[in-house]
């Protein structure tokens, strides 16, 4: 076949051929290159193993495995019988050269029209099986049966294959079984047309065998490829060919605008083309454009003018960000002295208070001294009295109860806070000027007045509460009573139309007595009602009066706040 091979090639002159041929041998599952120069003196242990490679688009490629070029006939003899030297074979009891190992023989070819950029290539693999025998027939061992376990397995392998790719319907391929499929996974369900030579043996006791192997190649026969030619394009010759291309382009170009362009603008388009940019720049038109012509020199060279400015333009607002920085210190300076300002002013504040506080302190104290000694002059055989007063008073105007906590919120509960004073504190009343509220209150004549409203509305307010449940209570009975009259009606109608005799005018006792206390409740519940009114509207006057008690309260001590602090500051 390679003699033919070759003679086609020198015939075909309208083309360009390249040959490389490589041999692969697979022994026990590992690869070894036959065409390693190093195969002879070295063991087969020692030399470096063939490994596959996948690449992305699941192309298989060979590591280790070296592409040898021939260029004739008799360089790919050659290289061919160096392979078969350096091929595993034994002696078995059913062949006395059989070949221990897969080996592939592969010649590829490249071809390319002169002047033309696209090359075709393809591959040729001559694979060699290993000699398949049964190890019950030979009664092989040692390594020999490790050799044949191997062997058969692989093609085990190879006719799973071959069988799946047979079926039309099946969608994985076990291609990754064995190292032998997956480097024929191409030349078997791939682009490729695939012939078998099946070698038989003509004894008689080898009969088993041979009808194996006629049935192994019917099987490679139902494989059914579609082949189609794998061209690409040469890089070296594209390079050149657009090279050439583009030299034409610009002969045209400069022929068309009668200027023979260069790489370099002149000096006279470089200042015409920065004046350009500074008034497309400038102007604050959102539809205007730049218009520098087909040129991309010109459009290059704008592009890196106008990135230099916005450079520029980026550190001018770095520097103007670091003095508006500086800016910020220097007006939060002032903000903190403003700031600083308005606590003074705030503490000055709470002294004040303070101080107003004390004098009230005092004052109190003074008049429950003045108090203790007018009941001193006017009951002084009363002993016992004047001790229990003395310490009532005490305990009434010390300043932990003149101060208490729980005794301010009952008596605050009525009173709003004071709106004059919020604003004075910003929005808050300080708790000296409640303490001071709360003091003032005890001393106020309307303060007895506001107790004694709190205390009669609260009466008005539960006396209208339980008026209310009573005449709930006698309308819900109104009702009832009316419904017991319907009813009773309603039976003598029945009864009269079922007795004739019986009369319909007659007064009924039991009406009579319903439309009584019906009347009586309806009474009751006028007066009742009349009652509610007058509770609605004395509550209504009651609640009048404890509000303008309570803004003449806050009135006074506004005038009075006033006043202590005034006095306080001169």
């Amino acid at each position: 076949s390679l003699p033919l091979f070759f003679a086609f090639l020198i015939q075909d002159n309208s083309k360009m051929y390249t040959t490389h041929v490589s041999y692969l041998e697979i022994y026990n599952e590992c690869g070894y290159d036959l065409l390693d120069p190093r195969h002879e003196a070295s063991r087969l242990e020692d030399l470096p193993k063939v490994t596959i490679m996948e690449d992305p688009d699941q192309n298989i490629h060979l590591k280790n495995l070296s592409l040898q070029q021939a260029n004739n006939e008799e360089e790919a003899l050659n290289l061919l019988f160096l392979g078969d030297t350096n091929r595993m074979i034994a002696e078995t009891p059913m062949n006395q050269a059989s070949t221990r190992s897969h080996c592939i023989f592969t010649i590829h070819i490249s071809s390319k029209e002169p002047g033309s950029a696209t090359i075709r290539r393809s591959k040729l693999h001559l694979v060699d099986l290993a000699g398949s025998e049964r190890v019950a027939k030979t009664g092989v061992g040692g390594h020999l049966l490790t050799e044949a376990k191997y062997i058969n397995l692989s093609l085990h392998y190879l006719e799973q294959v071959i069988i799946a790719l047979a079926e039309k319907n099946r969608s994985h391929i076990p291609y990754r079984n064995s190292m032998m499929t997956s480097v024929l996974r191409d030349s078997l369900g791939g682009n490729c047309m695939t012939t078998m030579i099946a070698t038989l043996s003509l004894d008689k006791r080898n009969i088993d065998e041979s009808i194996s192997t006629c049935r192994f190649a019917q099987r490679v026969a139902l494989i059914k490829n579609e082949a189609v030619l794998n061209e690409e394009v040469d890089p070296r010759l594209m390079v050149v060919q657009l090279q050439k291309e583009i030299q034409e382009l610009k002969d045209e170009l400069a022929l068309v605008t009668g200027k023979q362009r260069t790489s370099e603008l002149s000096q006279e388009e470089l200042l015409q083309l920065d004046k350009l940019i500074e008034t497309f720049l400038e102007d604050n038109d959102p539809e205007s454009t730049l218009d520098v012509g087909a040129d991309m020199r010109k459009i290059k060279y704008c592009f890196s003018h106008v990135k230099q400015l916005m450079n520029h333009s980026k550190i001018s607002d770095k520097k103007t960000v670091s003095q508006h920085i500086s800016e910020e210190k220097d007006t939060n300076k002032a903000a903190g002295k403003e700031e600083l300002k308005k606590l003074k002013e705030l503490l000055q504040q709470r002294d004040n208070e303070i101080n107003i506080l004390v004098n009230m302190l005092k004052k109190e104290k003074k008049k429950a001294q003045d108090a203790l000694f007018q009941l001193n002059v006017a009951s002084a055989g009363s002993t016992a009295l004047e001790q229990s007063l003395s310490i009532n008073l005490e305990e009434k105007w010390s300043p932990s109860n003149c101060f208490s906590l729980k005794e301010a919120k009952d008596l605050s509960s009525s009173v709003n806070r004071l709106p004059f004073l919020s604003r004075q504190t910003g929005g808050k009343m300080s708790l000296g000027c409640q303490e001071a509220f709360e003091v003032f209150k005890w001393d106020h004549a309307d303060s007895i007045t506001i107790e004694d409203n709190k205390q009669l509305l609260k009466q008005r307010f539960a006396e209208a509460k339980c008026l209310g449940e009573k005449i709930n209570e006698v309308r819900n009975k109104i009702n009832h009573l009316k419904g017991e009259l319907t009813q009773r009606h309603i039976q003598r109608v029945v009864l009269a139309v079922s007795n004739p005799s019986e009369e319909l005018n007659t007064l009924d006792p039991v009406e009579e007595k319903l439309r009584t206390q019906i009347e009586e409740e309806k009474k009751s519940y006028k007066t009742m009602f009349n009652r509610l009114k007058g509770l609605k509207v004395e509550i209504e006057h009651l609640q009048l009066l404890m509000e303008k008690a309570k803004v003449k309260l806050q009135k006074d001590f506004e005038v009075w706040w006033s006043e202590e602090s005034t006095n306080l500051q001169v």
